[in-house]
């Protein structure tokens, strides 16, 4: 990954204090069901849909990123869904620190843990697993209910195993969503 910064208009994105840079060009659909654990960019024509939500009380988080999550160019990320006994309800997304999200990517996953990278144009089916420090192909397709699991890649469609990761790859996303962070910078300071 090259050292030379990435800028957006300042005009374009939202800083939140604790430093989550949002665009004013995504749709966040129920931000009270959305929690940013700091530091995380999301980018022009992301979806994010925190409005769809189980019913009661005690169901409020319905989607929550964690630190240097970066949620590419129209991505969708959306709370996996299903019936159950006559009962149609959403479940809560729980998405990890250092997780990537390439561009045009549709995520539907119970949960993704830490250090993962998700390539462009993915479709990673509802109620799927990724444990940490994997990642999934650009244009890979993850059938539903799927579990990848630590240290793996995955590609294809529908995705597979292709080769497990080494030791490193977490300090390698670590760096990596720390510099492209601080690469993130606005162009008219």
């Amino acid at each position: 990954m090259s050292s030379t910064p990435i800028y957006y208009s300042k005009a374009e994105y939202i800083e939140t204090d604790t430093g989550n840079k949002v665009s004013r060009r995504a749709t966040i659909s129920g931000p009270q069901n959305i929690i940013l654990g700091g530091k995380t960019i999301i980018c022009t024509g992301a979806i994010i849909r925190g409005d769809l939500r189980r019913v009661g009380p005690g169901h409020a988080v319905v989607i929550s990123l964690g630190r240097y999550c970066l949620i590419g160019e129209g991505c969708v990320l959306r709370p996996p869904y299903k019936t159950y006994r006559g009962t149609f309800n959403y479940y809560p997304m729980k998405v990890g620190d250092h997780v990537h999200i390439g561009a045009n990517s549709v995520v539907e996953a119970a949960a993704i843990g830490n250090h993962v990278e998700i390539g462009k144009n993915c479709v990673i089916g509802k109620f799927t697993m990724i444990k940490d420090c994997a990642k999934i192909a650009d244009n890979t397709v993850i059938p539903p209910n799927t579990v990848i699991p630590a240290l793996s890649s995955f590609s294809g469609s529908p995705g597979h195993f292709v080769e497990y990761l080494p030791e490193s790859t977490q300090e390698l996303v670590e760096s990596s969503t720390k510099r492209y962070y601080n690469l993130f910078q606005p162009l008219d300071r």
